[in-house]
């Protein structure tokens, strides 16, 4: 895993992206349960189908303690073990929603998610930018019809052309996203061609 010191963010100036850091999402942890006090298990990161990582955890009242081990570079493995405090706020429905207190010394800011360092801390702790906030207009299209895709359960990318509508979803929702998903698939075809020098700018808006 990536440390504060790691990165492009010291060689370039620029911030490193949170999709480049392993990350401990609290909201899922609550739906699945986990944040129930006794609960005890694992979580792992997988890349291409194999674990790549993993790190074990308990739940006790408004916290959970984290346990796993980590290596930078070429030093030696290293055992972490510490809690990371969970405050509840109201919502307005009822219920409550759960945040880690990022556990980085002097932050205890309150965030849904944490990004695996050295520790799991908080996106402002490690400087991270969200990756959205680096990409081009090419990026957003191509990221915007992969959302669709995924919620329509086609296949990924763009050149997989159109799939099926799904069973459960009404005609007029699944030609509304269609429609969008060209849009979308349409704006990143012309980055791409603009990005190769076969066009010579973007299109007013």
């Amino acid at each position: 895993m990536g440390g504060p010191g790691s990165g492009n963010r010291w060689r370039y100036g620029t911030k490193s992206s949170t999709d480049e850091y392993r990350r401990l999402d609290v909201r899922r942890w609550a739906r699945e349960g986990m944040l129930r006090p006794g609960y005890w298990g694992g979580w792992q990161w997988t890349r291409n189908g194999e674990v790549v990582a993993s790190i074990r955890m308990r739940a006790e009242a408004n916290r959970v303690i984290l346990t796993y081990r980590h290596c930078r570079d070429v030093e030696d493995w290293k055992d972490e073990e510490y809690p990371v405090r969970i405050a509840r706020t109201p919502c307005h429905l009822g219920g409550s929603r759960p945040w880690f207190i990022c556990p980085a010394l002097g932050c205890g800011r309150r965030v849904a998610i944490l990004y695996g360092g050295g520790i799991f801390a908080c996106r402002h702790c490690y400087q991270l930018a969200y990756a959205s906030t680096r990409e081009d207009a090419g990026d957003r299209a191509t990221r915007g019809a992969d959302r669709i895709r995924a919620r329509l359960g086609w296949a990924p990318g763009i050149l997989n052309g159109h799939g099926d509508k799904p069973k459960w979803m009404r005609w007029r929702t699944f030609d509304r996203l269609t429609e969008e998903h060209d849009r979308h698939a349409n704006g990143s075809m012309y980055a791409i061609a603009l990005k190769f020098g076969l066009l010579s700018s973007f299109p007013s808006k």
